[in-house]
């Protein structure tokens, strides 16, 4: 039996070697430790993740391969944009997180939970108080329509979930951050596991050797610090 690595509390940047992660679950690196921005931080910037359910201790992955969108290759659909010409939607970043959060974390059709719990929701409201964590947010007037959010670091972004209240809404959030993203120099958003729904949208895979290379490069470099409520955010 495969003995996981056990992360020790007061080491907060010392994580395993990413290509030691097991294969079956893919990427599942070690378990424990906490949710403390400083760690949280150091995970990202070392292609590490977390990922557990509420009955779970804290589980850190790094899966291979690696699903990322270039910021500059998002596809929108031709109906999409038909839809958004005739629209009164509008997109804001950083004003409503908490909002986003939960909403990411509601319950969906098909799926009996939920792995943002009150812990992580409480971890990354705080990242997001430290100008670390952002949000991208859809509206129609005031309705918040869909919505998406993740992690800031250096030049690396690595988007954590996103939700649709109405069609359309998370793609328009995920296009509108990319759009953003690439016009600050940001040249990756680090989608993490691959779906058919992200690979529609223009996602590629990865090996996971070669997205460590690049977010430990990427994270070292200067970032744009929050809150980006400033910001004008187009839709895509």
């Amino acid at each position: 039996m495969i003995q996981l690595p056990q992360l020790h509390r007061t080491r907060l940047g010392v994580f395993p070697d990413p290509e030691s992660a097991l294969t079956d679950p893919n990427g599942l690196l070690a378990w424990g430790g906490d949710l403390s921005p400083d760690r949280l931080l150091a995970a990202y910037s070392q292609g590490i993740f977390p990922w557990f359910n509420a009955d779970e201790p804290i589980l850190w992955w790094s899966p291979d391969p690696r699903c990322v969108f270039r910021t500059d290759g998002v596809h929108v659909s031709r109906s999409l944009r038909k839809q958004l010409r005739g629209s009164n939607w509008r997109v804001t970043a950083d004003t409503s997180f908490s909002r986003v959060m939960r909403a990411c974390a509601a319950p969906r059709d098909g799926q009996p939970g939920t792995w943002i719990g009150d812990d992580m929701i409480a971890a990354y409201e705080e990242l997001h108080r430290r100008g670390h964590a952002h949000s991208v947010e859809v509206w129609d007037r005031g309705s918040l329509v869909g919505g998406i959010y993740g992690v800031a670091v250096g030049r690396l972004f690595c988007g954590e979930s996103m939700f649709s209240a109405r069609t359309g809404g998370s793609k328009v959030a995920l296009a509108a951050l990319c759009n953003l993203l690439h016009g600050w120099g940001f040249p990756l958003l680090d989608a993490q596991v691959t779906n058919d729904h992200l690979l529609s949208m223009g996602a590629i895979e990865i090996p996971r050797r070669e997205f460590v290379v690049q977010a430990r490069m990427l994270s070292a470099l200067p970032g744009v610090p929050g809150p980006w409520l400033k910001q004008p955010v187009a839709l895509p």
